[in-house]
């Protein structure tokens, strides 16, 4: 007797496709969209970015997202299993420590030009003085809903003197400036592996400036109608903890935010804000500030398209 076919979904993945009604269609999507390696054109996507953004936790279970910046090429496929990165995470980077201990990582590269991103999983087989190697198990592209487009405008020296990070157990007022200005964040999550490491995945949302709602050390998330893969909230379901990254585009500044979830998946009226199905809230409880902490500097170009099915969050 043959074994069942094993899903390329996680039990979170497939149990909110179950709670929408599209599990039976998604069970025919994965196998068409997952890959276990890069695809030759996630293999010549790379290469063209200036920076990828990552995901890491580490071994007390923290979520973090943060940068990785180089010259076009610093980012590049020697196999299709494999992608090296030629960068590494700066000393203040949370991210630095997790990585080293968990050597497990999630990657986005995207391209807020042309609105182009791609996302894989995997494990860092080899960290040298240069960067690191990453072993793919898991790679897929994405839609370019609520990406905001944004010009290089010039990459810049490290911040003079070195500025330092700030670490905080809450938000300070110059985080929640940050945050309420935001129309873009990228949000770490994992999933628990028998036997294994934990499988880290990075993704991007988007929205009008202050989609992300800041009630103290309280942040609330809401989730557009997307792909219906649920990797981020099927993670969530089964680890409800996160790690958020702001970046102030047009300055550098860098903050990196890790907690708890709490996931909200029916919501009477969306909360009052137009084209949302579902909202997570992130309860604070580490912040690091990071001056500088990002050499890009971007100039806004657009707002997304997708926007125009999505409101603000009402006042008061």
């Amino acid at each position: 007797m043959s074994k069942p076919e094993q899903s390329v979904w996680h039990a979170g993945e497939r149990e909110l496709q179950r709670r929408l009604g599209v599990a039976e269609r998604m069970a025919e999507v994965g196998p068409r969209v997952l890959s276990p390696v890069l695809p030759e054109q996630h293999r010549a996507f790379y290469p063209l970015l200036r920076f990828v953004v990552a995901g890491t936790v580490s071994t007390q279970g923290d979520l973090w997202a943060g940068l990785l910046e180089g010259e076009p090429g610093f980012a590049w496929s020697p196999d299709p299993s494999v992608l090296r990165l030629d960068a590494l995470f700066s000393e203040q980077d949370p991210c630095a420590v997790a990585v080293a201990q968990t050597r497990t990582l999630g990657l986005l590269g995207i391209d807020l030009q042309t609105r182009r991103r791609n996302r894989l999983s995997g494990r860092v087989d080899a960290i040298d003085h240069a960067g690191m190697s990453v072993q793919v198990t898991q790679a897929f592209g994405n839609c370019p809903q609520f990406i905001q487009q944004r010009q290089l405008t010039a990459a810049v020296g490290p911040p003079a003197g070195g500025s330092r990070a700030v670490h905080s157990a809450t938000l300070t007022e110059q985080m929640r400036a940050l945050i309420a200005l935001a129309d873009t964040c990228f949000v770490a999550s994992c999933v628990p592996q028998e036997g294994r490491e934990p499988a880290v995945d990075v993704s991007h949302r988007g929205g009008w400036p202050g989609f992300v709602k800041v009630q103290g050390n309280r942040l609330t998330m809401p989730e557009f109608s997307g792909n219906r893969f649920f990797n981020t909230l099927g993670n969530l379901l089964l680890n409800p903890r996160a790690g958020l990254l702001f970046v102030d585009f047009a300055g550098g500044d860098l903050l990196q935010v890790s907690g708890s979830v709490e996931l909200e998946w029916e919501i009477p009226d969306a909360g009052g804000f137009e084209g949302v199905e579902h909202l997570w809230h992130l309860q604070v409880e580490q912040a690091v500030w990071r001056p500088g902490g990002s050499r890009l500097r971007w100039e806004f170009g657009t707002f997304s398209p997708a926007l125009k099915r999505t409101g603000i969050w009402p006042k008061g």
